[in-house]
């Protein structure tokens, strides 16, 4: 392989590759400098390279400006073709500086990447890097330092090499980090525009996105739950004869579709973008496409009948489909969104009534106006889903600010003031059943990038499960092993692979831990080739202060806070993490949520066995922790048993108040 690539920023200019037509590219993004920022935006771009370019960059970068909304220095992106290759392919001196390259390329590979162009991996504008001169320059940085260097990344921008040492993490990043008191979302916009900062979504700036797999198994479970609760599916059976309808195969992938699949639901996904359903489909992650409404409903209704698990891509705007249904008087199961609704006016959601291509010019050149009929749009969808719910439909907010933007819009989602008709799904589901419990998506890449590797790791997984399953007591946990053993049973057949070779599973710190020592030992004993890398979704216990989403369930206040990913981020880089990430933002939103994440490699060492027994306690422990703290009887349990396992273990529990003694003292209503 060519090392051009390790090089940084080429002295000479490279020819312009011009635009991909072959991939998909980000919308326009509205203009919202004054002429003194777009002279410090050039100022900002213009500084990583010689002054014998800057008369020729300075034009081509304002144009790129002017033109999309954002520079993303287009002639500097590679020219080879960027994926995740072997560990041993990188040029590297360190083995954990290559296993994060690894990850990046990943992050930026066009079947996994939305936006592979504009450096965005996914839900819109959730980025790897704000340009390409900075992806050359951690390239360079990455195949050069050693084990007592750390890379430090501000928002995309590597701000160099700094002297450290071989406990300390290879790479810190942190992403959308602004002082509270300037930090609308217009100055967000504006800042981005002028190369200061940037949205890291949860994964995407911090290199550990694997592709659709992560979403489909986080979207299997609730599924599986959400029947299991509301309409008395067995804990043993599937999802076949429900329906499920929901909207989103772009920014979050094809995880919806092929998840209903899995659990054995009829579902339907609209998407607005053909591009994007159209490469789900030649993907394999949505079984059939349909252009006509009419066509879509009636293939889910006939799957449905016959206890058929199968995905319809319906092409089209969700708003027609939900209306069509109430027309048609049909009866939904389960009802749901995943649009990149934290995104509402650059592209995350088009609304009704538009093209996708008529959306696309309204939302660059009248915003207002965009602006408006989105919102009108939104009041649409949420009428069209009371309808269904009033027959009996559940319907769950995904986490993607469906409820807060429709509300904003003035639909009708609130019971009272402040409180939603819809639960978020972390509320009813994932929150007590999973997160209270310590249950989140653990996963791991293959860094060899052999299928053999991935399917020895399985079979890992799958023993220290069953061996798990066996030895547990408790139901709930019991029932949360077994999803997850059926899931890892079955995730090689379900070909959830794209990009590197990965797995996800939702486990505990028990499980997380026993896993990852089995692993750790196999590449000791040769029967795993290469170094594995270990990470997580920051959608997690511990990593993610979110009040709409991960947090949804903490009801003592503190949701508001964001101590926690903070913790989780400072206590994984000294516990043996190998980068560690910090983002203002996350799934919903730049500004609605902090995420802390980690990336740890592990080579079959000695010290990789230590390092991921001490950071693998702590980064889930540490939310169980604050969960307990909070009173989430869950929590309570899960943390007094992990006390009972790890005497070095001591948490602050929670004295839970008597509600009658309140009632005395205070009167009223307990939940005014």
């Amino acid at each position: 392989m060519s090392d051009e690539l390790y090089r940084g920023l080429p002295k000479n200019l490279p020819p312009h590759p011009g635009l991909d037509p072959n991939v998909d590219h980000a919308p326009i993004r509205k203009q919202i400098l004054t002429p003194s920022e777009e002279r410090l935006a050039l100022q900002n771009a213009l500084r990583y390279f010689d002054s014998e370019h800057h008369s020729t960059l300075s034009k081509e970068f304002l144009e790129e400006l002017r033109t999309y909304g954002r520079i993303y220095m287009h002639r500097f992106r590679p020219n080879i073709e960027i994926h995740a290759r072997s560990i041993h392919d990188y040029p590297a001196k360190s083995v954990q500086a290559a296993g994060i390259m690894l990850m990046i390329d990943n992050n930026l590979d066009p079947r996994v990447a939305q936006f592979p162009n504009e450096l965005i991996t996914y839900g819109g504008n959730g980025a790897v890097f704000q340009n390409w001169a900075q992806y050359l320059l951690v390239m360079n940085y990455l195949s050069v330092m050693t084990d007592e260097q750390t890379l430090v990344m501000y928002s995309g921008h590597p701000l160099g090499l700094f002297p450290s040492n071989k406990d300390a993490p290879r790479v810190v990043v942190t992403n959308g980090m602004m002082i509270p008191n300037y930090s609308t979302t217009t100055d967000y916009e504006r800042l981005n525009a002028m190369g200061v900062t940037q949205y890291g979504q949860m994964t995407a700036g911090s290199y550990m996105y694997i592709g659709p797999q992560g979403i489909v198994h986080g979207t299997t479970i609730t599924l599986m739950n959400a029947a299991r609760m509301k309409f008395g599916v067995s804990s043993d059976s599937d999802l076949g004869g429900l329906c499920f309808v929901t909207s989103g195969l772009g920014g979050m992938s094809g995880a919806q579709a092929k998840a209903a699949v899995i659990a054995g639901a009829a579902c339907i996904v609209a998407e607005s973008n053909p591009i994007a359903a159209e490469k789900r489909h030649q993907q394999g992650w949505v079984e059939h496409l349909a252009y006509d409404v009419d066509e879509a409903i009636d293939e889910m209704l006939s799957a449905s009948e016959k206890k058929i698990g199968t995905s319809i891509g319906y092409v089209g705007n969700i708003v027609d489909l939900w209306e069509r249904i109430v027309e048609r008087d049909i009866f939904i199961h389960l009802g749901s969104d995943q649009t990149s609704l934290h995104n509402p006016f650059q592209g995350g959601y088009f609304p009704a009534g538009l093209s996708f291509e008529d959306s696309q010019k309204l939302m660059h050149e009248e915003p207002e106006e965009f602006k408006g009929l989105v919102q009108a749009s939104l009041r649409r969808h949420v009428a069209a889903v009371n309808k269904c719910v009033d027959k009996g439909m559940f319907f769950w907010d995904y986490g993607n600010a469906f409820l807060l933007e429709s509300g904003r819009a003035g639909a009708d989602v609130f019971l009272q003031e402040g409180v939603y008709r819809y639960p978020s799904y972390v509320e009813d589901i994932m929150g007590p059943l999973c997160f209270d419990r310590g249950f989140g998506p653990f996963r791991w890449v293959c860094a060899s990038g052999l299928d053999a590797d991935l399917k020895e790791t399985d079979r890992i997984a799958e023993e220290i499960l069953s061996q798990m399953h066996a030895d547990e007591v408790d139901a709930d946990v019991k029932q949360q092993i077994q999803d997850n053993l059926r899931w890892i049973r079955e995730a090689d057949e379900h070909q959830l692979v794209v990009g590197s070779k990965a797995r996800i599973l939702y486990a505990d710190e028990q499980g997380r831990t026993r896993i990852a020592s089995a692993m750790n030992k196999a590449i000791a004993d040769g029967r795993i080739t290469a170094p594995i890398i270990l990470g997580r979704d920051h959608h997690d216990v511990s990593g993610t202060d979110s009040p709409y989403r991960e947090t949804a369930n903490i009801r003592d206040g503190s949701k508001w806070t964001a101590d926690m990913s903070v913790h989780n981020f400072v206590g994984d880089a000294m516990r043996g993490a190998t980068w560690v990430s910090l983002h203002n933002g996350g799934g919903v939103g730049w500004g609605e949520v902090s995420n802390g994440g980690f990336g740890m490699v592990i080579d079959g060492s000695a010290d990789s066995e230590r390092r991921l027994q001490s950071m693998l306690h702590w980064d889930v422990t540490n939310g169980v922790a604050r969960r307990a703290w909070a009173r989430n009887s869950g929590a309570i349990t899960s943390i007094e048993r992990a006390m009972d396992i790890n005497p070095n273990l001591r948490v602050t529990v929670p004295e839970v108040v008597d509600d009658d003694l309140l009632d005395e003292l205070l009167g009223g209503d307990r939940n005014a």
